[in-house]
């Protein structure tokens, strides 16, 4: 054995950055460096006064290391906590917003400084963080979650870049901390189970609201703690809770579902669908199909007519990218390809093509927030998978022998569901209803004029 091995311990370490510094130094260098420096020096107060050392500042990143963990998560929740007071009167495309991922394992001290996995996974895991929150391995998870008042809500197994196994993923929430869900008196929690699809792959879903069940299909790029809190997603399931019981699920490849997955194609995504009904007791429900989500609705009202009372589709297509055209093909491919180079990088120049796509008319906290989720919510590999398995959907057969009552609404000026696609749907099953949207969201935003209209339809079709 060599004598000249590096110095290790186990440590506990904070890792923190800034969301989306270029764009606000970018906006305005001067104000926000001050602002910066405001925050490192309280960063650094925070550390000493919860017995920690800061091991070096990498522009608007900072590096610390903890000997207890219980003081690693304090330093963390309060850091979060004065940032919190300290944005409250910004708007958001101003604010100076953190996370924050901690870890406990070994590292190497070298030279003041500390390197090792130890290190990088406290990093990644500052990458799975919303803004302003924080992210825990499961190892301090096991340290401190009867020591302090937090709650936690598992992440899953998340691959991060550089680490060999899956990283166990829990996200903090401080107790009596407004986590920005949507809420009702009916709608607190959302409820997670799992179930095992006809391969055996597990998948995610969760429950929320009552009444009359609603089960929405899984779509492009799922997650149900992810979306449960989201800027894009939460108004949707907010209201949907209210006067239903909603169900919805992560597909698999993605979200709190398996990953690990051998078959990711529309036969495959159709069975979840049949796993998770099934899983969840449900005899007879309403189905709601978005985007992804509305062929595989439509399969599944085919194969099991006297389950589904009605059928909802926003957004949808009958026939992939793929089989539309030559031109669309070749563009599809091409972005098979830049999603394998690009997804996973830290820099989210790529993920905002896809953003600016789907949700043109979002603010910039919107933006940033679906820029997170793409990256969080899958592996690059399993996005190009899911991209092309998206190509290759062909349902425009079953279209006619849809008996379902059948409510299909499209915005005009979608970029990535083409608007035919949605009247060719309405006009090839029998009796089904079509309305247009003037809306250039692909996903309809909480403010965005065609929600009312769209949320009016679906209720008023549902409780016909």
């Amino acid at each position: 054995m060599s004598s000249d091995r590096l110095p290790r311990k186990l440590a506990a370490i904070l890792y923190a950055d800034v969301v989306d510094y270029s764009r606000l130094t970018g906006e305005d260098e001067d104000a926000t460096h001050r602002r910066l420096s405001e925050c490192l020096d309280f960063i650094s107060g925070s550390v000493k006064q919860q017995h920690g050392k800061v091991m070096h500042y990498a522009g608007d990143a900072v590096l610390a290391m903890f000997d207890a963990v219980v003081d690693a998560l304090s330093c963390a929740s309060a850091i979060q906590e004065n940032f919190e007071s300290r944005n409250a009167d910004l708007p958001p495309e101003r604010r100076l917003q953190f996370r924050i991922g901690v870890n406990l394992g070994d590292v190497i001290e070298d030279r003041g400084d500390i390197y090792g996995d130890g290190v990088n996974i406290a990093a990644r895991l500052e990458g799975l963080a919303q803004p302003g929150g924080i992210c825990v391995s499961e190892s301090v998870y096991d340290a401190v979650s009867n020591s302090l008042p937090f709650s936690y809500e598992f992440m899953g197994e998340q691959s991060v870049k550089n680490i060999e196994k899956p990283v166990r993923v829990y996200r903090v929430l401080p107790e009596e901390a407004d986590t920005g869900r949507a809420s009702t008196d009916r709608l607190e929690e959302q409820q997670i189970r799992f179930c095992t699809s006809s391969d055996g792959v597990g998948i995610a879903f969760a429950t929320t609201g009552e009444g009359p069940t609603l089960v929405k299909a899984a779509n492009w790029l799922n997650h149900l703690e992810f979306d449960w809190q989201s800027p894009i997603w939460r108004h949707v399931f907010s209201e949907f809770s209210r006067d239903h019981e909603l169900v919805r699920y992560d597909e698999r490849g993605n979200g709190l579902s398996d990953w690990d997955v051998d078959d990711i194609s529309f036969e495959a995504f159709v069975r979840d669908l049949e796993a998770v009904v099934d899983a969840a007791g449900l005899e007879r429900f309403a189905l709601l199909g978005m985007s992804q989500g509305c062929p595989v609705c439509i399969a599944y009202a085919v194969r099991h007519p006297e389950r589904v009372s009605q059928l909802v589709l926003y957004g949808g297509y009958a026939q992939g990218w793929a089989l539309r055209s030559e031109s669309e093909k070749k563009k599809g491919n091409a972005t098979v390809e830049l999603i394998r180079q690009g997804w996973g990088q830290d820099n989210p120049a790529f993920r905002q093509l896809f953003t600016s796509t789907m949700v043109p008319g979002a603010t910039a906290e919107q933006m940033d927030w679906f820029n997170d989720v793409q990256r969080n919510t899958t592996s690059p590999e399993n996005a190009a998978r899911l991209r092309l398995a998206m190509g290759d959907i062909d349902v425009v057969s079953m279209l006619p022998e849809v008996a379902t009552p059948t409510l299909v609404l499209h915005v005009r000026e979608d970029a990535v569901a083409p608007f035919e696609g949605g009247r060719r749907i309405a006009a090839m099953i029998p009796g089904a209803r079509f309305v247009p949207l003037e809306s250039a969201n692909h996903l309809l935003l909480e403010n965005d004029p065609a929600w009312p209209r769209f949320l009016a339809e679906v209720r008023s079709f549902l409780d016909s």
